[in-house]
């Protein structure tokens, strides 16, 4: 890092985790209003559906997705947005690991 630099950013430990920023990043390609269903987001990620369940809470804990429970006919269908809030969340991760990277080079 050069002189004067001030400290490495601080990176959102919610979203650092590798199995939530794969969530968190996946959710941002949607649209404001757009959600996923819980299945597909499943298969688009490749996680089991107990895996992603533990992640999504710990998401939707800290206010970072809207999870939304209703039915299609009978069935049960499970929706995944990504909320304002986690896409600034996700916007303020993106500009820290940026710069966290874009300061590596000066180390030498």
């Amino acid at each position: 890092m050069t002189a004067g630099a001030g400290p490495p950013p601080e990176l959102d430990p919610v979203i650092h985790a590798q199995a939530r920023l794969r969530v968190v990043a996946a959710l941002n390609t949607l649209g404001d209003r757009d959600e996923m269903a819980f299945p597909a987001l499943k298969d688009l990620l490749g996680m089991t559906a107990g895996n992603l369940s533990v992640h999504l809470t710990k998401l939707e804990d800290a206010g970072y997705i809207r999870i939304t429970k209703t039915h299609k006919g009978r069935t049960p269908v499970t929706y995944v947005a990504l909320t304002k809030r986690g896409r600034l969340a996700f916007d303020e991760y993106t500009r820290a690991i940026r710069a966290l990277l874009d300061n590596a080079g000066d180390a030498s």
